[in-house]
């Protein structure tokens, strides 16, 4: 999930926390637990700052050990220590309680976007991505903040968000059946498809897809469970030769490689020499596939240039690049 619902939801389990009558009954149990959970439900976004080093960097670790199973242990008794320092008074168990579950909410969630997580680290790698809600969804956030409107009028906090997080529930299994749907409807006109990707948009009936026979590649939208092939491509396999084996040493290419699911490639010869190119089909947006992974390698086979991101027009990609425009 995006930053403004992780935080809305740390406040949320703070009011939902208040139904605990040891958290109710004390008001340092209160606020220590308020703080713990606002703490807690955006800790394993820390990795965000692997932005300021580079995309690379980024891209392989976002959403990995911050969001494995040592974190999800580590996190919520890191808290609880150091609040435990600032609040003496607190009840230690019931501050670690619910900091746990608001560090195993912020993971459980995101677990539900497209992006996924490396939840099951260190015992799998594999990106955990269900792809039912998006990164953010105005409906789980407008819910929250009405939640906190309430608490702000003075409604009982504790009964107000029992109720919300039944209605969230209730949306996440509708969001299920909606993707199911979508599913059902690619299978009608594609029924040879090997696999399907299925993508939330911040609109509720609105889904990309992305499906993969043996032979094709299909770039797909779906609009209340009606399907619109946007482009097909040929699955052509990558070719074992010198000019990939040397991008794939690249680490923007490896990062990119290790985190998409589904991809195209391309290879360009020029005077100079050549340039390889991975596109990310999940995230077509308005004809265009703005998450990439570009490298180019002189007639020496020495690379020269690289990136890896989200690039929307060609100018913005030769300044990543460093060279001039050909």
């Amino acid at each position: 999930m995006d930053t403004g619902t992780h935080l809305v939801m740390g406040f949320a389990l703070g009011g939902l926390a208040t139904l605990d009558p040891v958290v109710a009954d004390n008001t340092i149990n209160t606020h220590s637990v308020l703080i713990a959970t606002i703490i807690g439900s955006q800790i394993p976004d820390i990795d965000t700052f692997l932005k300021f080093r580079n995309n690379a960097v980024y891209i392989r670790n976002h959403r990995g050990a911050t969001h494995s199973i040592p974190a999800v242990i580590l996190w919520p008794l890191l808290i609880t220590v150091f609040l435990g320092f600032i609040f003496p008074e607190a009840n230690l168990l019931h501050l670690w309680l619910w900091t746990f579950l608001a560090v195993f909410l912020h993971v459980f969630v995101d677990i539900f976007n497209a992006y996924g997580t490396q939840a099951l680290r260190p015992f799998s790698s594999k990106w955990v991505a269900l792809g039912t809600i998006n990164t953010f969804d105005p409906f789980l956030f407008i819910i929250h903040v009405i939640g906190l409107i309430i608490w702000a009028f003075g409604g009982n906090p504790g009964i107000t968000f029992l109720i919300i997080y039944g209605i969230v529930v209730f949306y996440y299994v509708l969001r299920f059946v909606e993707q199911w749907f979508v599913k059902k409807a690619v299978l009608k006109i594609i029924p040879n498809a090997e696999k399907i990707i299925i993508a939330p948009t911040m609109r509720y009936s609105k889904w990309r897809i992305v499906i993969i026979t043996d032979t094709q590649l299909f770039v797909a939208r779906a609009l209340k469970h009606s399907i619109t092939i946007l482009d097909e491509y040929d699955r052509v396999p990558i070719p074992k030769n010198k000019v990939i084996e040397k991008a794939k040493e690249d680490k923007n290419i490896s990062a990119f490689l290790s985190f998409s699911p589904i991809y195209r490639w391309e290879l360009k010869e020029f005077n100079s020499g050549y340039e390889v190119r991975f596109i990310d089909l999940r995230y077509r947006s308005k004809g265009h596939y703005p998450f990439v992974a570009v490298v180019q390698i002189n007639e020496d086979l020495d690379i020269t240039g690289s990136y890896t991101g989200w690039i929307y027009n060609k100018e913005k990609l030769r300044k990543k690049l460093d060279v001039a425009p050909r």
